[in-house]
């Protein structure tokens, strides 16, 4: 009697999603980038334009700290500086493992680490050229003012939103 291993699925019929992630990884760092520079050109720093009174404006923000500014008062600036792209770069390399190591399907908690990746590029591109991480997007709600952000913290924020539906989630039983 002889056993026979399971049947593989076929090479062919489960392509590599991978390179959709890393598109999607890509598109995150284009507009990013695109964003950014349109407010470096258009909008100097210190200064916004109001889109929707009172709840919404374009802005120019240097942010030498991490999310939210924190650290942004240092007493050490370039050790500040350089912890957050040494920080950043640790970041990027373990998400890039993790998104190579299960995008072979699209899954959203694929879809998120390819957020975060994209996110995390661009505001390293941004530490590492500029010294800064350019913000541009504020937000007031009623009496709540956001501090200022940008495309890859949005990208970034979206993306652990998903990992965490992803976590709570209720999984099936096959």
């Amino acid at each position: 009697m002889t056993t026979t291993s399971p049947v593989s699925a076929d090479p062919q019929k489960t392509r590599d999603r991978r390179p959709i992630l890393l598109l999607i990884t890509a598109l995150v760092i284009l507009l990013d980038r695109l964003s950014k520079l349109w407010i470096m050109h258009h909008v100097r720093p210190g200064y916004g334009i109001v889109v929707i009174p009172r709840v919404f404006r374009l802005t120019h923000v240097l942010n030498t700290g991490a999310a939210f500014s924190l650290f942004a008062d240092s007493l050490s600036p370039v050790a500040v500086r350089d912890s957050l792209i040494a920080f950043s770069i640790i970041a990027v390399i373990i998400v890039g493992a993790l998104l190579w190591r299960i995008g072979r399907q699209l899954t959203l908690t694929g879809v998120a680490l390819a957020l975060i990746l994209g996110g995390a590029i661009g505001n390293l591109y941004d530490r590492v050229v500029y010294s800064v991480v350019v913000d541009f997007l504020e937000v007031h709600i009623i009496h709540y003012h956001w501090p200022d952000f940008n495309v890859a913290d949005s990208c970034i924020v979206i993306g652990a939103c998903l990992l965490l539906i992803e976590i709570f989630r209720p999984q099936s039983q096959d």
